[in-house]
């Protein structure tokens, strides 16, 4: 092998994964005339969302002490641009590995795109969504509410979330070429439980018969062709990504991540840290899945076993979209897309929209009691409340702190309102009121862009409505959930009157799912005729109301007579195959870059010429790189690597890669390398 070969030569050299060939070398596929003859341009694009992985709340959970100390896998956006080639028509489709797409992020996202391509890429066609992992980090919100747990707002993080997102856009439309796209479905059982099962049984029969199991069994996949082969693949299936547990500390990106990078890095051999990426892009996409659990016992996952859950989850998604890259029923027909800003604290519902033939109206938001209890099957919050009714609660809020308004009550009936946060939005952006709402056509397939969790009851509410207006076959119809803002979840009136977890969390009342039916009813029936809709107002800015209150780094300083890099524990001499290597460095603390499209670490095999190639590095599930304080200032870091069963025997090595801070505030990088250890078999 040369000296300097590839890190994907070095890979395919040692990787024994099962379904490795399927793809093969996707970088280099030629051009057929076929392509040429498609209806559309189509681009990928992916990159580092990468924000601070130390001394930061993790967004998910909601709980003030799970804060990061280190990585287990980058977080990233992949996107997708197509274009109708006789229309001019395009969107944009992003998957970002995080918790929530905030309104903060989706704003400053579309100013960056409007400066850099100007009325190619506007509200109306990007619909950018998230994976909702509850690994990944939180403060990129400009709404209190959400940085309770992060001590404010990070800039950051939230820098390092904007710039990821819109270097994957720019990269996806640089990406754009003649390619065929084909839509495949299937079933995946066995990765979902209905965590409210009580609650979704409350549905009358054309629901609770539509899905006999209580589960949306459905995987989707939209697939991207050149030369006869894919290259690219966006997949719908409804999982809560939570298969890693709240005692986790480690920025992950759960079952869906673990999926797409399964799918590029293992099975395409692709590499992260190669110019212009992977080659092949999976983006492993959320649909309806608030009431959707991947802990089949619904119990919480349980920290470390719960690598090897997200792992298992993942690999079933995977597999159940692979078996889709055959077959399937190509794209045909228009791309298009309609939007409209919708303010959700005050919608009067038409009664042929609210069941009992009556109108009705959404009110300002409030947090019912069942919320603070979160969800007991995925990640318990605050003791002292439970799913269901909170008597004791309610009567303490609505007699010590506030009485509950006439009209409060009868829109939230029968949540026990636990906090008004529609009265505290007078005095503080805590959580917004007004969300886009999309809807999205790429041939047959329509995605009902929601900005929040949608119980599989809703979402087949809202997939109904759409396809009846659009004429389009309902398994064509998704919802494409977490998208574009966050308004918690949206459950079915009946759902809702359970008062689980989910519907404590519908923040606008028992009729906000029908608000959402009439109004994606009208934006059908606009895309349909071809009409334009006006948007409306925009969602407030509120970024000068986001609080930072945690100090950022003063300064690093190594143990004392020891330097930066310097290993403190050094590897054992050799392992077998299967077992753990971890090394101990002193470092620095992360925050000072967070490293995007880079690594803390690496893992290198010596070649035979004396040279080293990489082998894993942060991007990999089997590294970990470990942060912990030592002492004021100093920054002890582990790095870990699980040997894969099939490494290749040889020699290796650890390294490190940090940046440290000086007290004028100069950062510089600092590193250090592990003594060479064997692996055999």
């Amino acid at each position: 092998m040369p000296r300097h070969a590839s890190r994907r030569d070095v890979l395919r050299a040692g990787t024994a994964v099962a379904g490795v060939g399927l793809l093969g070398a996707v970088t280099a596929v030629p051009a057929r005339a076929a392509d040429a003859e498609s209806p559309y341009l189509v681009g990928r694009g992916i990159a580092d969302v990468t924000g601070e992985v130390a001394e930061i709340g993790m967004m998910g959970y909601g709980r003030t002490d799970q804060q990061a100390r280190g990585l287990h896998s980058r977080p990233r956006a992949r996107a997708f641009v197509v274009v109708d080639r006789a229309g001019g028509q395009r969107v944009a489709l992003v998957v970002a590995e995080l918790a929530m797409i905030f309104d903060s992020v989706h704003q400053e996202v579309l100013r960056r795109l409007g400066r850099r391509h100007g009325e190619l890429y506007t509200a109306r066609n990007v619909l950018l969504a998230a994976t909702h992992s509850h690994a990944g980090p939180g403060g990129h919100s400009h709404h209190a509410l959400y940085n309770l747990t992060t001590l404010g707002f990070h800039p950051t993080t939230f820098a390092a979330v904007v710039d990821g997102i819109v270097e994957a856009v720019d990269r996806a439309h640089q990406d754009l070429a003649p390619s065929r796209l084909v839509l495949g479905h299937g079933e995946l059982r066995g990765a979902s439980v209905n965590r409210s099962r009580s609650a979704f049984a409350r549905n009358p029969a054309d629901v609770t018969g539509h899905f006999p199991d209580a589960v949306d069994p459905a995987t989707t996949l939209l697939r991207v062709e050149r030369g006869g082969r894919p290259v690219g693949a966006v997949n719908w299936f409804a999982t809560h990504g939570t298969s890693l547990s709240g005692d986790n500390r480690l920025i992950s990106t759960d079952n869906k991540g673990y999926a797409a990078y399964h799918w590029e890095r293992e099975v395409a051999g692709g590499d992260y840290l190669a110019p212009g990426g992977p080659g092949f892009v999976a983006a492993f996409a959320q649909t309806n899945a608030g009431d959707m659990s991947p802990n089949l016992d619904l119990r919480p996952p349980t920290t470390p076993a719960d690598l090897d859950a997200a792992r298992a989850n993942g690999l079933a998604q995977y597999r159940a979209a692979a078996a889709l890259t055959t077959g399937g029923t190509p794209v045909t027909g228009p791309v298009d897309s309609r939007l409209v800003h919708l303010d959700l604290s005050d919608v009067a519902v038409g009664a042929g929209f609210t069941g009992d033939g009556r109108p009705h109206r959404t009110s300002e938001p409030a947090v019912g009691a069942a919320m603070a209890a979160g969800s007991t099957e995925d990640g318990p919050a605050f003791p002292g409340f439970v799913e269901g009714e909170n008597p004791f609660w309610e009567l303490v809020s609505d007699t010590l702190i506030y009485t509950v308004s006439p009209e409060l009550r009868a829109a939230q009936a029968p949540k026990d309102v636990f906090v008004p946060i529609g009265a505290m939005n007078r005095l503080f952006p805590w959580v917004p009121e007004r969300f886009p709402l999309h809807l999205v056509r790429i041939g047959q397939l329509y995605l009902i862009g929601v900005p929040g969790e949608v119980t599989i009851g809703a979402g087949l509410r809202l997939r109904r409505t759409v396809a009846a207006l659009v004429g389009a076959d309902l398994r064509d119809v998704l919802v494409a959930g977490y998208a574009g803002g966050y308004f918690h979840y949206v459950t079915t009136p009946e759902e809702y009157d359970a008062q689980q977890y989910e519907g404590g969390s519908t923040l606008f009342g028992r009729w906000q799912l029908p608000a959402l039916q009439q109004t994606f009813a009208s934006l059908a029936t606009a895309l349909r005729d071809g009409r334009d809709v006006s948007p409306g107002p925009g969602t407030p800015d509120n970024s000068a109301s986001a609080l930072s209150l945690q100090p950022g780094v003063v300064l690093d300083a190594p143990p004392l007579g020891r330097a930066f890099g310097d290993v403190l524990t050094e590897p054992d001499a050799g392992y077998p195959a299967g077992r753990r290597v971890s090394v101990v460095f002193a470092g620095a603390h992360p925050s000072n870059n967070p490293r995007r499209d880079d690594s803390y670490l690496r893992v290198e095999r010596r070649l035979d010429d004396g040279g080293w190639a990489t082998v894993a590095d942060d991007a990999d599930w089997s590294t970990g790189f470990h942060w912990a304080r030592d002492g004021i200032a100093a920054s002890r870091i582990t790095v870990t690597w699980d040997v894969p069963p099939a490494a290749e025997p040889g020699v290796y090595r650890v390294r490190y890669f940090g940046d440290a801070r000086s007290l004028t505030g100069v950062v510089r990088p600092v590193s250090g390398t592990s003594r060479p250890f064997t692996v055999t078999r």
